[in-house]
This record gives C-alpha cells, structure tokens and sequence, in this order.
C-alpha cells in the first residue's frame, strides 16, 4: 500500500480528501509538523479557502524548506490540489500580491470571463481537456468533467507545464505538471469516480 503525506497547515478541511485518498487505496500520514514529512515517499499538498492563509500556513508553519528539499532536491513525487497548485506559482494576486513556493514560472490572476454572465468563482463540474499522455488521465475517457470552485487561477509563462485546460469564458489552466510535481484546480476528492481515478493515477505515477 503507498504511504501518502498530507500536509496539514490548520487551514484546510481535509475530510474529503482523505476519505479519497483512502478509497483509491492509501495510507495516509498527516503532517502538522515540517518534521513529519522527513520521510514521504509521496506528498499530496491541499488548499481550501484564500490564497494569503495558506500560504502563510505554509510559511509560518515551517514547511517550506523541507517542501523544496524534497521536492525540488530529492524529487519526491507531489500533487498539488485547487489552492495547494496555486501555492506552487511564484505569486498570487489574490486579496494582495504574496509570493508562493516558485515551483512555476506562473501567476495566480482572477478569472475574467469574455461572458458578463458567467459567474465568479466557476462553481461545479466543466469538462476538462488534457494533453495527450498525462499520467493523471490514464483510463479517463476523453475530455472528462470534474468539479471546480475558485475564482482565480494559474497563469503559465511555459505552455509546457500547463497538463489540462478548461473553458470558463476563456481557457482556465486545469493541471500542471513539471518532472515530479503535478497539480489540478479542480477537486478530485469531489469529483466522483473521475477524480479517484486521478487520485489512483497519482498513487502509481512515477516521474
């Protein structure tokens, strides 16, 4: 069974996705602590809510050292979920401008649909398009749906890192992906069999 590490900064309801990451077949360890990541194998890093208290939860809880130590140093596999794959922007405009982790040459930007109608945040399921060969879509059928709150999202100065797209009054980067750290905006601990098939993608991916 993999041993996924979740980090837990006291910001984030991680109710749904540990139920999840259970039923696509992990054991998982909460990490409240930056010491309780020392031996991840696998790192999911979640986020829910405003950008500026997750990062900060991140920041003021220590964690960022031992992140990019294992991430960027001993290549330890990461999944970033909705606010966790903001975080990994170099900053966000949201509410402010605050630096993130910089795994991505990318912006966190408010959605500014071309359709006055469409509503800020985009609540509920859009039909997600990835780019042929992710890992996280092996054995989705094409362009599934998946369940999305958020009224910001990443802006990618490399259009290799962008994985998947949606539509919300424009093209909305839906999964990044760079050597061993992956992310989606949308939530696939929410996101029915569709999202626990990403979420089991992710227990075998090896980048």
């Amino acid at each position: 069974m993999i041993t996924v590490h979740l980090v837990d900064t006291g910001v984030n309801n991680l109710l749904s996705i540990c139920n999840a990451l259970e039923m696509a077949g992990a054991r998982l360890e909460i990490c409240r602590h930056p010491e309780d990541l020392r031996n991840a194998d696998r790192i999911v890093l979640p986020g829910v809510g405003a950008y500026r208290d997750c990062i900060h939860g991140l920041v003021h809880g220590g964690f960022v050292p031992i992140l990019n130590e294992l991430v960027l140093s001993n290549n330890i596999p990461i999944l970033g979920i909705c606010v966790g794959m903001q975080m990994m922007a170099r900053r966000s405009y949201e509410g402010g401008e605050y630096e993130g982790l910089g795994w991505f040459d990318a912006d966190v930007v408010k959605i500014q649909p071309s359709d006055p109608h469409l509503r800020i945040p985009q609540i509920g399921w859009n039909t997600t398009t990835f780019r042929e060969g992710e890992p996280l879509a092996q054995g989705l059928p094409a362009d599934p749906d998946f369940y999305y709150v958020h009224s910001y999202y990443l802006r990618c100065d490399n259009p290799n890192d962008i994985a998947a797209t949606c539509q919300y009054g424009g093209i909305i980067t839906a999964s990044i992906r760079k050597n061993n750290i992956v992310a989606t905006q949308f939530h696939p601990e929410k996101s029915q069999d569709f999202g626990l098939r990403v979420l089991e993608n992710f227990l075998s991916w090896q980048p």
